[in-house]
């Protein structure tokens, strides 16, 4: 029985998952919800996520929600299928996997969320980006990417010598961050950079990239978690 995933292709927690799903080279049905028309507060969707946001994953008679939750699973269960990226089998690098998801949902996202949320959330709800949201988060966001540089000025990634989730849950906030005129955030720390230039070229987030599209879709960020 095939993956059913419902979300959006434009979603930043949708691609994510999305990303694994393609890392993992699993067959999977996206269905649409369509925000606009509020289909996440429908009855039927709010049986599968009562906080009404996407994405949703139903795996047979097993439905679960919440982007990061989903992907861990999807790692879990499909652990032999092609990239491994939570490495079952050594402890040690397993847990510096868990421990820079954490970074990346407690330190990264809050910021980078909130910055693109301002150049491309905002204006297509009628308001002008705030300025001050935007420098002060920039700000933070700084301060995270310096531990970054440091981090992995010797590893290749963020967990170890190699891809795991840690890198993946980064990739679609990046890739429109990437959009803005703050780009130089991340070009100018070189091995945060090579980082980005190397987890963002392969091909299983290429296929994701290429429904990223801006557009009044991008609204329905707001209810995807």
């Amino acid at each position: 029985m095939a993956l059913k995933l419902h979300g959006d292709p434009i979603s930043t927690c949708t691609t994510r998952v999305i990303t694994c799903l393609h890392e993992k080279s699993l067959d999977f049905q996206l269905l649409p919800v369509n925000l606009f028309a509020c289909e996440n507060k429908l009855p039927s969707f709010l049986a599968k996520n009562p906080f009404g946001q996407i994405p949703v994953l139903e795996d047979g008679d097993l439905t679960i929600f919440e982007s990061r939750a989903i992907t861990s699973y999807l790692s879990d269960k499909f652990k032999d299928s092609s990239t491994d990226l939570i490495r079952h089998q050594n402890l040690k690098e397993a847990a510096m996997v868990k421990l820079w998801s954490e970074v990346e949902s407690q330190q990264f996202n809050p910021p980078i969320s909130a910055i693109v949320h301002q150049f491309f959330v905002a204006p297509l709800q009628g308001n002008s980006p705030d300025e001050k949201i935007i420098s002060d988060n920039l700000e933070k966001l700084g301060k995270v990417l310096d531990v970054y540089e440091t981090r992995l000025t010797g590893n290749k990634y963020l967990a170890g010598d190699f891809y795991s989730l840690a890198d993946l849950h980064h990739l679609s906030y990046t890739y429109y961050f990437m959009k803005t005129p703050h780009a130089d955030l991340i070009n100018d720390r070189p091995r945060v950079k090579a980082w980005w230039v190397d987890i963002s070229s392969r091909p299983a987030f290429q296929k994701v990239a290429e429904g990223m599209n801006f557009g009044d879709e991008l609204k329905q960020e707001e209810g995807s978690n």
